[in-house]
């Protein structure tokens, strides 16, 4: 046993291609064509798989279904990169191993960061589930459950038939809750333990810390044999593997692997713009958004690709069950991906047939989703499911509409607004028909958006940061690191191309237009994407977590020949990427140095006396209710029933919620009390902070409810009575300098 002592605290902070003789083939119909020295082009191969003319030696591989997705994705690699196949595979290897130690960086810096923040690695585990706030500590306590258990299957089943999150109901969690990264490493903490100990492997060490200040000494254990360092470090894992495919990523869609480099240190560059999982490891996002980043490269290869194979369309499926199981929120960015790759077929640059095959991936997907949530309602009746069935209905129309004698910009508008109504229509429709409204507070919070629309749920919504609109420093900040010029060049030069192609289509006559397709139809998704992500980040800032890196995406771009061929004969594409990447690492490497200058270690001792109160001064069933954020710590670490709890998504846990906040309410007390006792509550943990902090004008708590309850407008806030004498309709059990928990007097 080694003593160890912490001493650590916060301190100050190409030329375009000249126009073939030969008809265009489809978008995304094969490997784009290959520019020589001097201006010359070399056509793409034909569908048959026939010798390519020019380079002597240059033997494309046969296009047959049995060839593996990697290997196609590394065969388009090498085309895009105008690499011979003979070196193709050398210089292939040399992109995966220059991504591999992108990943390794993204993960050491995450990780670094993480650890200097809180001093995970010498806290206790108290102390460790208290560093898991408000949804993160709700989400681990699943995964404590299941380590915990006798055996997996039983702390699955617990999981699925919880009475502690919202007594005395009792919920199936895994359905409600996106839990099964949970489910994943919970199973994987057990294999790896079980192992370990088969072998006789030691997996954790344990020091004896002391805290100073006159506290008693704790023991904290470090090793991926503690449950908390384990589900910490496969996060940050995963997230280094995001890194590698960002990399990868850029270079496919570039075509060189300077885009590949362009797209990482802008990540880098950016880092606290583009991603919060070193400070909130347990969130949704943090497993959800590296599968994301998989999926968009592989739409990126289908709609560049000549035929799509059965291989990258069961990626796309797996990378999109991947990317919504976790996280609730998915189902809004795919509806922007479709609704993107709609307008990009409407345009004319994908055929419909390959818009099919990706939209019933899509809705492959959504299936495979609503059954492994176990009938998750949410799921079909989302504006995303909506939106699949009605392009599906204005695909199967097509003919139809074709046989209409109307203009082709008129057929643009006919089919943009058929989606844009029948998705909102069908949403409705089937929302009233299944009698849900869990996602009922989405539309009430983008209406309070643009109207003056006020309740209850919205404004618990808009007066937290995260969702507010973007500040007004954000954009700054892009243009400090080159961010923002960089991808705006880059949009404008797609923007220009595109207008170009569409007023060459309204130009011709009606029979003689779609006789091809447009080229590099994937850059105008990625511009049509970048849109919508702009959108989403101002309306909420909080997805701007989703902007930030697809900026950094589309700044791959600059090193692409089919955009910028003409700058790139005059200059060489390393002398313009580096210029680039000199002027961005001055604001880049500063913000870096920023993160690396955040020290500090995690502390809440008030809440720890809480949490110590209640284990050792109440009963296992106990029931308690309060602030969202406190309650999930007192169910992770106290194991009491509760309540409420942070995710908001469940209609009814709102009502739950509107209920125990209206202590913060200017009712009587005893109205709240009555209120309570229909919850069965024991206990009532009052933080009198809540009842006096505002963030805004308008929302403090008191305010927010003269808005729900303007009645009793102007009445002194139960909660600043309560503070000072909590007779006589409750007692004061516990109290410390943040918390009173209050006993609620059972009725004689």
């Amino acid at each position: 046993m080694v003593v160890q002592a912490r001493s650590k605290h916060r301190e100050a902070a190409a030329a375009p291609p000249r126009a073939s003789p030969q008809p265009r083939r489809a978008v995304g119909a094969g490997e784009p064509e290959l520019e020589l020295p001097g201006g010359r082009v070399l056509p793409a191969a034909p569908p048959s798989g026939g010798r390519r003319p020019g380079r002597r030696g240059q033997r494309p591989e046969p296009a047959h279904p049995s060839r593996s997705l990697l290997s196609r994705l590394s065969a388009g690699l090498r085309a895009r990169l105008g690499q011979r196949p003979a070196g193709g595979r050398g210089r292939t290897w040399t992109t995966l191993l220059l991504a591999a130690f992108a990943g390794i960086l993204h993960w050491s810096h995450i990780t670094s960061l993480f650890e200097n923040d809180r001093h995970f690695s010498h806290l206790s585990t108290l102390e460790r589930e208290m560093a898991f706030r408000t949804e993160m500590g709700l989400y681990y306590s699943y995964f404590k459950t299941i380590v915990e258990a006798p055996s997996f299957y039983n702390g699955v089943w617990m999981i699925m038939n919880d009475k502690l999150t919202e007594y005395p109901l009792v919920i199936n969690t895994l359905k409600r809750f996106n839990l099964y990264p949970e489910v994943v490493l919970a199973s994987w903490y057990r294999i790896y333990t079980w192992i370990m100990d088969l072998f006789g492997i030691q997996t954790k060490i344990c020091w004896t810390v002391t805290r100073g200040e006159g506290l008693s000494p704790i023991e904290s254990c470090e090793g991926l044999g503690d449950p908390a360092c384990f589900y910490v470090a496969v996060i940050f894992l995963l997230n280094g593997l995001m890194m590698a495919l960002f990399f990868i990523y850029g270079t496919y869609l570039s075509g060189s692997r300077l885009g590949g480099l362009v797209t990482v240190l802008c990540f880098f560059f950016n880092h606290g713009e583009c991603t919060r999982v070193m400070w909130t490891p347990p969130l949704r996002e943090s497993f959800s958004y590296p599968f994301l980043v998989l999926q968009m490269l592989l739409v990126t290869h289908i709609l560049r690709a000549t035929h799509v194979y059965r291989g990258s369309l069961a990626a796309l499926c797996v990378s999109n069950v991947f990317f919504m199981l976790p996280w609730q929120f998915a189902q809004f960015v795919l509806l922007t991906q479709i609704a993107s790759l709609f307008a990009v077929y409407v345009v004319g640059y994908i055929d419909i047939c390959k818009l099919k095959k990706i939209i019933y991936i899509h809705m492959i997907s959504l299936a495979l989703c609503f059954i492994l949530m176990f009938g998750n309602s949410m799921l079909l009746t989302s504006y995303y499911a909506s939106s699949l069935v009605i392009i599906w209905g204005i695909l199967a129309m097509r003919p139809r509409l074709l046989k209409v004698n109307v203009s082709e910009l008129s057929s643009w508008v006919i089919q943009g607004c058929t989606w844009l109504f029948g998705t909102v229509l069908l949403k409705y429709l089937t929302s009233k028909i299944l009698g849900i409204a869990d996602d009922a507070h989405i539309s009430n919070l983008l209406t309070s958006k643009f109207f003056s629309y006020k309740d209850f749920d919205t404004l618990m919504y808009t007066c937290a940061a995260e969702f507010d609109f973007m500040e007004k420093e954000t954009p700054l900040r892009y243009t400090r690191t080159l961010l923002l010029p960089v991808v705006l060049v880059v949009f404008v030069a797609i923007v220009r191309r595109t207008i170009s192609d569409i007023l060459c289509v309204l130009s011709k006559q009606r029979t003689q237009i779609r006789k091809h397709q447009f080229d590099h139809g994937e850059l105008v998704y990625h511009a049509l994407q970048l849109l919508a992500y702009t959108v989403l980040g101002i309306l909420i800032m909080r997805l701007k977590l989703f902007l930030t890196p697809h900026m950094c995406i589309m700044a791959s771009l600059i090193c692409s020949r089919q955009l910028f061929g003409w700058l790139f004969c005059k200059v060489h594409p390393s002398t313009v990427v580096f210029a680039v990447l000199a002027v961005m690492s001055v604001q880049g490497s500063a913000n870096l140095q920023d993160q690396w200058n955040i020290i500090g270690e995690f502390s809440n001792l008030p809440q720890e006396e809480l949490i110590e109160w209640i284990k050792f001064n109440t009963k296992p069933d106990a029931v308690f209710a309060g602030a969202m954020p406190t309650m999930a710590s007192v169910k992770l670490s106290a194991l009491r029933p509760i309540v409420n709890h942070p995710h908001y998504e469940d209609a009814g846990l709102r009502a739950r919620t509107k209920i125990v906040y209206s202590m913060y309410s200017r009712k009587t007390a005893e109205e709240v009390k009555q209120e309570l006792f229909k919850l069965r509550v024991n206990y009532y943990i009052l933080e009198e902070s809540w009842c006096i902090r505002r963030t805004k004008p308008g929302c403090s708590m008191p305010e927010i409810w003269d808005v729900e309850d303007p009645s009793n407008a102007g009445k002194t806030p139960l909660c600043s009575i309560l503070a000072k004498d909590s007779r006589p309709h409750f007692t004061t059990a516990f109290q410390n300098r943040i918390y009173k928990v209050l006993e609620v007097i059972k009725e004689r």
